[in-house]
């Protein structure tokens, strides 16, 4: 199974001289991406499961700020949280810091997310991907989820304390929001590798 990403088509389009390829992936790290969630960042759009390219590892993680976030399939009348969250810190062979915090944001408007305009209530600043060096390709996942209109989405006080060993999905059960509605990934390592 780990070639079945071989046969995937890439989707992602990027600018001149950057080339993204999903070939490689595992059957489960292909699949993640579900629901039409599309990333963009200033070189490279990704609107697929895939592996960074090696010309955009340091930028991803030393230049480039958040992506835009688009869900064209939005409900313009709902309310979302977007969630980007590492399950492979410090390794995906020793994932002992697992579902690392790299962004929260709640209460991002439907019609925003549709036009790529996430704005919303950050409960977590974005940090860049920036897996160590010798610990190979780490996922990024983003996850989208509906939230009730009625809740108002906050971390503890002990979820604010560490960015590591978060639990992504009990924090979205807490609050009763629905999904996840559409999530992404994409797979890279340290620059210097």
């Amino acid at each position: 199974m780990i070639f079945a990403g071989f046969f995937l088509c890439v989707v992602a389009s990027l600018s001149p001289g950057l080339t993204a390829h999903s070939e490689g992936l595992s059957g489960e790290d292909a699949a993640f991406c579900r629901g039409g969630l599309a990333l963009s960042y200033p070189d490279l759009d990704i609107n697929t499961c895939m592996f960074i390219p090696q010309e955009a590892r340091e930028k991803i993680s030393r230049e480039w700020g958040p992506p835009k976030v688009q869900l064209a399939t939005a409900d313009e009348k709902k309310k979302y949280t977007l969630i980007l969250v590492d399950p492979d810190a410090p390794s995906r062979t020793n994932p002992t810091r697992s579902y690392w915090r790299h962004w929260v944001v709640v209460d991002i408007e439907g019609k925003g997310l549709r036009a790529g305009d996430v704005k919303g209530s950050v409960l977590s600043d974005y940090t860049r991907p920036t897996p160590p060096q010798h610990t190979g390709f780490h996922r990024y996942q983003f996850l989208l989820y509906e939230q009730p209109t009625d809740q108002v989405l906050t971390l503890s006080e002990q979820e604010k304390k560490s960015l590591g060993n978060w639990d992504p999905q009990a924090f979205v059960q807490k609050f009763g929001c629905d999904g996840p509605v559409a999530s992404l990934q994409f797979l890279t390592q340290n620059h210097k590798d």
